[in-house]
């Protein structure tokens, strides 16, 4: 059952059928048609969510809610679990099953939102095991994304595994964590169904490891002269990995750092809790405007030279502090080369592109140096799609994380490699409903 995420990027959503008995992988959020309040408190009821498509159409799933036995979630951002405060509810009878940091991510959103939900949580790691029913066991193998504690989920039938693999990449070389499990991904042996991540498929690449960003950060951050000017860096609040470099740079560079955002104080917050890093002590992590604006206040009084300042705003969010801070409302004293450092890849979406134009060309007549996609993707280019069939040798592939556009390259990958459109690999709608 395609849920969410077949037609869009994000709101990502799907269920399986065994026998009766039902696994959700992911619960997603559509971030686009929520952005505005991603920095503020407001919030939208439950059928407000679904009218504005922010979460996914689960229609189809609802009257069969006694049958599911467990909600699977492979990591900890939005589009993955973001929909779970407004949807859980409706199969509180099953857990909700992640990782250590992706547990602790969903107890934070849950308590910013001031939402309850009654699903027991299980925390499982990679390379742990739990049986969900009599006939239904779940498996959790490591892999690697843009943030930690990343799965490939895979739920063990009797007829075989099915494999979801949103979100990966194959890095040999992580900053934090271990290399994907090669060997269990390829001891499965009868993988029924693989449902692909295809955000990339496109490009003809190995995506590189999060090393290569390190060094890309490293040569902006320690190449460049910067001295009496200001620094800003914006990266995916998630991207645990990213911020340690961040950090380690401006220690060299004697700076004091400051993390401004509620997201960064979420995400942080969660990976200490998970006793996976530990910032809080070589930063400052300020989470909410009012004490934002005081930060800044400060930080312009002693000079904004002596700072690295870690922001929100990669995506030029309406509600950001990075977007704030060039329009004037959080006040902040922008001086001739300053430096803006975008260490991530816009979200190919028309609103994010148009929002992020407009905040390079507004820091720019500010007199603001850019520095943009200083950054490596967490998604699989073509060829780590590739390396992953030829590992799992699954019979039928379900490539996802888009609409049409982003989902055709994986059907012409797979069919390149021997797989025939409408009988091995499947090309879903979100509502579809296919039986293999």
């Amino acid at each position: 059952m395609a849920l969410g995420g077949y037609n869009e990027v994000g709101r990502n959503m799907t269920a399986i059928d065994v026998d009766g008995e039902i696994v959700i992988f992911d619960i997603g959020l559509y971030i686009p048609a929520v952005i505005e309040y991603e920095e503020v408190q407001e919030t939208l009821t439950n059928d407000q969510m679904r009218r504005i498509k922010a979460i996914p159409d689960d229609r189809v799933l609802r009257k069969r809610r006694d049958d599911v036995k467990a909600i699977l979630i492979g990591h900890a951002h939005l589009d993955h679990l973001g929909g779970i405060p407004y949807v859980a509810n409706t199969y509180s009878g099953a857990p909700i099953i992640g990782t250590p940091f992706t547990i602790k991510v969903l107890e934070k959103i849950l308590k910013d939102k001031n939402r309850k939900v009654r699903n027991e949580r299980i925390v499982l790691d990679a390379g742990e095991k739990i049986k969900v029913s009599e006939n239904l066991e779940v498996e959790f193998i490591n892999a690697t994304h843009s943030t930690v504690n990343c799965v490939f989920m895979v739920v063990h039938t009797k007829h075989g595994q099915v494999v979801y693999s949103l979100d990966f990449k194959l890095d040999n070389n992580p900053v934090i964590g271990r290399k994907p499990n090669y060997e269990k991904l390829k001891s499965l042996g009868n993988v029924r169904a693989l449902i692909l991540d295809s955000l990339y498929a496109r490009e003809d690449v190995k995506t590189p490891s999060e090393k290569v960003a390190r060094e890309m950060l490293k040569d902006v951050l320690l190449g460049t002269d910067n001295h009496g000017r200001a620094i800003v860096v914006t990266t995916f609040s998630s991207h645990i990995a990213r911020l340690k470099t961040i950090i380690e740079m401006g220690q060299k560079l004697g700076r004091k750092i400051v993390f401004l955002g509620r997201s960064l104080n979420r995400y942080v917050g969660a990976a200490e809790e998970a006793g996976i890093v530990k910032f809080s002590d070589k930063v400052e992590i300020v989470g909410y405007a009012n004490k934002i604006r005081k930060k800044l206040t400060q930080i312009n009084k002693q000079g904004t030279h002596k700072y690295l300042i870690v922001c929100t705003g990669n995506q030029a969010e309406p509600g950001s502090v990075l977007t704030k801070m060039a329009n004037g409302k959080f006040h902040f004293d922008f001086n001739y080369e300053d430096h803006i450092i975008f260490s991530c890849r816009v979200i190919p979406v028309e609103d994010n592109i148009n929002q992020r134009e407009k905040l390079e060309n507004k820091l720019k007549s500010l007199g603001c140096r850019i520095f943009t996609d200083i950054h490596v993707s967490g998604h699989s280019g073509r060829e780590d799609d590739r390396d992953l069939i030829n590992l799992l040798n699954p019979k039928k592939i379900i490539p996802a994380h888009g609409g049409r556009s982003i989902t055709k390259p994986g059907e012409e990958l797979a069919e390149a490699m021997g797989y025939k459109l409408g009988k091995d690999v499947f090309i879903l709608k979100d509502g579809d409903v296919i039986d293999l």
